[in-house]
């Protein structure tokens, strides 16, 4: 019975031995293929707004015309200053514009008010006829020195010269003139200072008699900020 038994364990061994068990391997189970939706892709980013640059330099063109000048506190005649303003006038020195004209109108000389404008410019400088007109005196004075009296073609206004350096070749009185028509040069003639020549220019209003040395003064600086640049135009 012991061999019997013996070789039914042989037996069984042998049965055991031929059925090896399969290794065990460690199976992955894959996660199911669940399809994640993804994330949409980011919008085209938007410029941010750039600061406008500088728009590009206007082209400067010719300067603005002047507003006609205001009277109010005006410290000359104003039917004169309203004379004047409507004339078309030249500023009265070759070379000097509008803009480089000052106001000493109401500038003290001694115990008097200056009641003129001086253009100062080297001596030599053109003169010339602020307006049309007509020579009503050639003055030589110990305070103005070479004097012109000049009447505008309406015989209203008087443009008065002063310090003149010298007369025009064939200057005289009675003589009819055209705006630029060249009257002489500056200087500093009378009681002004060699060192700074300059014009001493007036305009009054002139009175019923039309006298050349009376009339009522008018300020000439609002007027010949309006005024054209001075051009000789023609020379006697």
């Amino acid at each position: 019975m012991n061999r019997a038994a013996g070789l039914i364990c042989l037996a069984a061994a042998a049965v055991l031995a031929g059925c090896g068990r399969e290794p065990v391997r460690t199976v992955v189970i894959p996660p199911a293929q669940v399809e994640v939706a993804q994330a949409p892709a980011p919008a085209a980013a938007v410029p941010a707004p750039q600061a406008p640059s500088s728009p590009p330099t206007a082209q400067m063109g010719a300067a603005p015309a002047l507003a006609a000048p205001r009277f109010d506190g005006d410290p000359g005649d104003l039917e004169g200053a309203r004379f004047l303003v409507a004339r078309s006038l030249m500023v009265p020195v070759a070379g000097i514009p509008p803009a480089a004209l000052h106001d000493t109108y109401e500038q003290g000389r001694g115990s008097r008010t200056h009641e003129a404008i001086d253009i100062a410019a080297p001596a030599g400088t053109p003169v010339v006829a602020v307006d049309n007109g007509r020579i009503a005196k050639l003055f030589t004075s110990k305070p103005g020195g070479l004097t012109i009296y000049l009447f505008d073609a309406d015989g209203r206004l008087a443009y008065y010269y002063a310090h003149l350096d010298a007369y025009a070749p064939g200057l005289k009185e009675g003589m009819e003139v055209q705006r630029g028509t060249l009257l002489g040069t500056v200087g500093s003639t009378g009681n002004a200072d060699p060192k700074v020549p300059h014009l001493h220019f007036a305009v009054f209003k002139l009175g019923p008699q039309r006298n050349w040395w009376q009339g009522d003064p008018v300020n000439p600086y609002p007027a010949l900020r309006l005024a054209a640049p001075a051009e000789v135009v023609a020379s006697r």
